[in-house]
């Protein structure tokens, strides 16, 4: 049986996140109507790199699919975007060898989070709007507090479901985190936000921008984005970003770990209100 890798990228407002789940509509649950319907199988396995909560998107999400076919990685890539509905498309497709696996292989993970200064009429559904006029300069000091390994206890949600985003993360269930960078850009009307970690807690990363952004509003002061690494706190938890803005950019393996990272854009561009 083959075991194919496959990149896929999704806008994720219709879905109730990447797990299957009973009476609720998911990514892998749409690949895994898909795959049945291309390949008439029944006894195959998809497995992503990682769970993205109900609302976030995916540039660059990897999974791994057992099945049996006699389809070449192009011909079952074609087929199985037929099968599925406009808003998620498999980017590429690869016969890898079996001890590859999407999850257990990362080992590193990036996402993005997109910030607007202004309303919009298009871009709702991948921004949020913040009404209040936020400062990146204390946000950038604030970030610094945040890189290297921390115990992100206070960003770790108590009742998360099992199966997170890292092996790390695994039954023994740790709040420590290797966060490898945390970077800040403004593009226009819209701030940027990315951070790349060896794995992430659920919600940590919306919790992340939510208290870097009461920094940015004047709201908290940037000392305390390192106090909530040391005395455990509610306050990330109540200030947690809503998932329209964040996307998984990229899952990092180590063959491909050594690779620059790319300049940090947006997603979807917005102009300036002003032209």
């Amino acid at each position: 049986m083959p075991r194919f890798k496959l990149t896929i990228e999704y806008a994720g407002g219709r879905y109730s996140g990447w797990q299957i789940q009973q009476n609720a509509r998911t990514i892998q649950g749409e690949l895994d109507r898909a795959v049945r319907a291309v390949t008439g199988r029944k006894d195959f396995e998809l497995y992503g790199s990682g769970r993205t909560d109900a609302g976030v998107h995916a540039l660059g999400q990897v999974a791994h699919l057992d099945v049996v076919t006699s389809l070449p990685p192009g011909m079952l890539e074609r087929r199985l975007n037929d099968e599925l509905p406009s808003d998620i498309n498999i980017l590429s497709t690869a016969v890898v060898p079996h001890r590859f696996h999407a999850r257990y292989d990362a080992v590193a993970r990036t996402y993005l989070y997109q910030i607007s200064r202004r309303r919009t009429a298009f871009a709702k559904a991948y921004v949020w709007w913040v009404k209040d006029p936020i400062d990146v300069n204390r946000m950038r000091e604030a970030a610094t507090r945040f890189v290297g390994m921390r115990d992100f206890r206070s960003f770790a949600q108590e009742d998360r479901p099992p199966a997170e985003t890292g092996p790390a993360d695994d039954g023994k269930r740790s709040t420590l985190v290797l966060v490898e960078r945390l970077d800040i850009a403004e593009e226009n009307d819209l701030v940027l936000i990315r951070v790349e970690g060896s794995h992430f807690l659920w919600k940590m990363v919306r919790r992340l921008v939510g208290v870097l952004v009461e920094i940015g509003r004047g709201a908290l002061e940037p000392d305390a984005a390192g106090e909530f690494l040391v005395t455990p706190s509610g306050t990330p938890a109540r200030l947690t970003a809503p998932p329209s803005g964040l996307f998984l950019e990229r899952v990092t393996y180590e063959a491909d770990s050594r690779r620059a990272a790319r300049p940090l854009r947006a997603v979807i561009p917005l102009r300036s209100a002003d032209g």
